[in-house]
């Protein structure tokens, strides 16, 4: 299986054998669980999620990981916006949603880690200054593989380099 479609899959069981089960099947279960709980909240957030899902499925964009991330980033920009106009149960209802998102995503790639594949990129490039950081980011990027954002990834770049 490639790793890219691996990491788009989360291991389950069914009598007991192992079953990858996608991360809009997951939505979609969970779902159906938050319906018969009433939760209907909660059901809008995820059929929300699945839709973008399917939309970009149908894209042929089929990064699942890059789609929640986005969707993400999305309700947390609405939430500060909504803070800003005084909305503040709008912001509260978009972090929320943020949330649920976020139980979706791969764990984050800790600090000491993302630190020591810059350091790696950074001797393995020959990179000198800012003017390398392209070639940086480009070693790193698929390292991360999704575990963390690419403002996160150039900043620690930035601080490595001396930018």
């Amino acid at each position: 299986m490639p790793a890219s479609l691996h990491r788009r899959m989360k291991r389950t069981s069914v009598r007991g054998y192992p079953v990858a089960v996608s991360i809009l099947q997951q939505v979609q279960a969970d779902t159906r669980v938050a319906m018969k709980a009433g939760e209907r909240d909660k059901v809008g957030a995820l059929r929300m999620i699945a839709n973008a899902l399917q939309q970009e499925a149908k894209a042929g964009d089929a990064d699942d990981v890059a789609v929640l991330r986005r969707e993400r980033k999305r309700r947390l920009e609405a939430a500060e916006a909504y803070r800003d106009g005084g909305s503040v149960d709008r912001a509260d209802a978009e972090e929320a949603e943020a949330r649920l998102i976020e139980t979706y995503l791969p764990a984050e790639i800790s600090d000491d880690e993302l630190g020591q594949l810059v350091a790696d990129a950074v001797a393995q490039s020959g990179a000198e200054g800012p003017q390398d950081m392209g070639k940086v980011m480009g070693a790193v990027m698929p390292k991360v593989d999704g575990r963390a954002d690419g403002k996160r990834v150039s900043n620690a770049v930035r601080e490595r380099l001396g930018a």
